[in-house]
């Protein structure tokens, strides 16, 4: 009996990918490159897709309006915001209950540190840098959405209220150590 023939032309399909083919018709996503979680070897990289809808900053870094200096300091500005928050909490079933009254949790030392950088954010970059920059990664505000909520709706206004958010963008990178002041004045010699 002879030998049965191969057909070596048959491929397996990429095991690995995870990206989804069917996304809501109202969807607005983007693909980025992450860290593998399942990686072997250190720094693997994978594709992956993620929403923008509801996400200003993601949005400016994928459409390359920002570059990714500004993304990570931004997104470590949103960090230290939402550990510093002190706000509304759930009720915790496994705590003992008191007639209602519930005691402060203690401040922590890394919400501590988060307010400290807060604070010195808002000293670099003074009360409308600072406003804005809260309006836009806290409240998730569109530069449109900023210019009616002080009363000026012109396309001028919006322009220079994306130009400042970049300002600020490019003073919360030099902020939290992702770019240096050397790499800030080369990038405003290229704009």
């Amino acid at each position: 009996m002879g030998r049965v023939r191969r057909n070596r032309s048959y491929k397996l399909p990429q095991i690995y990918d995870r990206r989804s083919r069917e996304v809501p018709f109202n969807a607005e996503v983007a693909e980025v490159e992450i860290d593998n979680p399942l990686a072997l070897d250190p720094g693997e990289k994978i594709m992956a897709i993620r929403s923008i809808r509801s996400d200003p900053l993601g949005r400016l870094h994928s459409h390359h309006q920002i570059d990714e200096a500004q993304y990570r300091g931004g997104r470590a500005f949103q960090n230290d915001w939402e550990r510093a928050e002190r706000g509304p909490q759930a009720m915790d079933p496994t705590r003992e209950y008191v007639d209602g009254a519930r005691t402060r949790e203690p401040v922590t030392e890394s919400q501590r540190q988060a307010v400290l950088r807060l604070n010195r954010v808002e000293r670099e970059l003074g009360t409308d840098g600072a406003a804005l920059v809260h309006d836009v990664l806290v409240l998730g505000l569109t530069m449109d959405q900023i210019g009616q909520r002080r009363a000026v709706r012109t396309q001028r206004w919006n322009d220079y209220f994306a130009r400042r958010f970049r300002e600020c963008l490019d003073r919360l990178a030099l902020i939290y150590g992702f770019a240096t002041e050397a790499g800030a004045q080369r990038a405003d010699q290229r704009r």
